[in-house]
């Protein structure tokens, strides 16, 4: 008979051997565990072969590094050695190259060595020269200019305006500093025929007549028919003229009708009917009108006479073609000019009008007339 007892004392003895049990017996790994075991080892595999690959492409590289560091040295090697045989080459052709340049050089030297001997023409030129601060002009070859060598000339040659024994105008310095003050065209131009200024001859009568012959025709051209004119009346006298007569002044380039106006002049001045004498005290306009009283004396010649005898410093001739091409072209880039716009251009030139003109003519003919 099982009594409540018994069966609870079994109870009680089974589970102590459970217990025991348990305690005696290793314990199992969970499942978490079973699971994660695989991870890390899988892991770990990884990571090592890694390494493993890394550790090998290092060293390969350092293998490849040190392959083309030993084909980089060959190369230089065998580059110094061609320099060092090349050497010797290149200096035997220098030496070889060296005398057929000099070779050619000697054929060629005598040729050039010779220059041309100077034209006549060529030394008597003059050329503009700055030296000191003063505009001069000198000969190419070295000349002594106001008791002073000069030693070098410059280029921009012209010819020498100056007369032999021309008398500077008392006017002319003070009009040229005046004039390169107020006018910016004047400035470049005036120092470019340094000591060159207006010169006449003086005599009356050869001053209106070198103007008749000079009346719309070039200088140059004007220049050529007076030498012949001189040929035939060497003396230049009124008398002389008319002795000439008037086939023989038309024999030398003159025009009939220019021919007539001289031998008007000589009669005028041969006769006595002109106050010569006192042109000088006269003012501008009162010698123009006696003179253009003359056959063949406009107005233009009559300035000219102002300027070229009797020396007035403030004549402006507008009816000169060449002043209104002169201001054309350094004021007007070559556009054509009106009287009215050479008026206002040459306002700024009073009181030295026949200067400014002069230096106008200049521009366009280096070569100064006479009359």
């Amino acid at each position: 008979m099982v009594t409540r007892k018994s069966a609870a004392a079994k109870v009680v003895t089974k589970t102590a051997a459970a217990k025991q049990a348990k305690a005696v017996k290793p314990s199992a790994p969970s499942g978490d565990s079973a699971r994660r075991a695989p991870v890390k080892t899988a892991a770990a595999k990884t990571a090592a072969k890694t390494a493993a690959k890394t550790a090998a492409v290092k060293s390969g590289s350092k293998t490849a590094a040190g392959k083309t560091a030993e084909k980089t040295a060959e190369k230089t090697a065998k580059a110094g050695a061609a320099r060092k045989a090349a050497q010797p080459a290149a200096s035997k052709v220098a030496q070889k190259a060296v005398p057929k340049a000099g070779a050619k050089v000697a054929r060629k030297t005598p040729a050039k060595s010779a220059p041309p001997a100077p034209s006549t023409a060529a030394t008597s030129r003059r050329v503009i020269a700055k030296r000191d601060g003063e505009t001069r002009i000198v000969t190419p070859e070295i000349e002594r200019i106001d008791h002073e060598i000069v030693e070098q000339a410059v280029t921009g040659v012209v010819p020498l305006p100056v007369a032999p024994g021309a008398t500077r105008p008392g006017f002319w310095d003070q009009a040229c500093a005046d004039l390169m003050k107020r006018d910016r065209i004047l400035k470049k131009l005036i120092p470019q025929f340094g000591p060159a200024h207006l010169t006449g001859r003086g005599e009356p009568f050869v001053t209106l007549a070198r103007s008749i012959v000079g009346q719309q025709i070039s200088v140059k051209a004007a220049q050529a028919v007076w030498d012949r004119v001189v040929a035939i009346c060497p003396k230049l006298t009124p008398a002389q003229f008319i002795k000439a007569g008037h086939e023989a002044l038309a024999g030398c380039g003159l025009s009939r009708r220019k021919a007539e106006y001289i031998l008007d002049l000589a009669t005028h001045f041969k006769s006595g009917a002109l106050h010569v004498d006192a042109w000088a005290s006269m003012d501008d306009e009162a010698v123009i009108a006696e003179l253009t009283g003359i056959r063949g004396i406009g107005r233009w010649t009559a300035e000219m006479f102002l300027m070229f005898n009797l020396m007035r410093p403030d004549v402006l001739p507008l009816d000169d073609v060449g002043l209104i091409n002169a201001i054309s072209v350094n004021y007007f880039s070559g556009e054509p000019v009106t009287r009215s716009e050479a008026r206002e251009v040459a306002a700024n030139w009073e009181p030295w009008c026949s200067v400014a003109t002069w230096y106008m003519w200049r521009s366009l003919e280096p070569v100064p007339v006479e009359y």
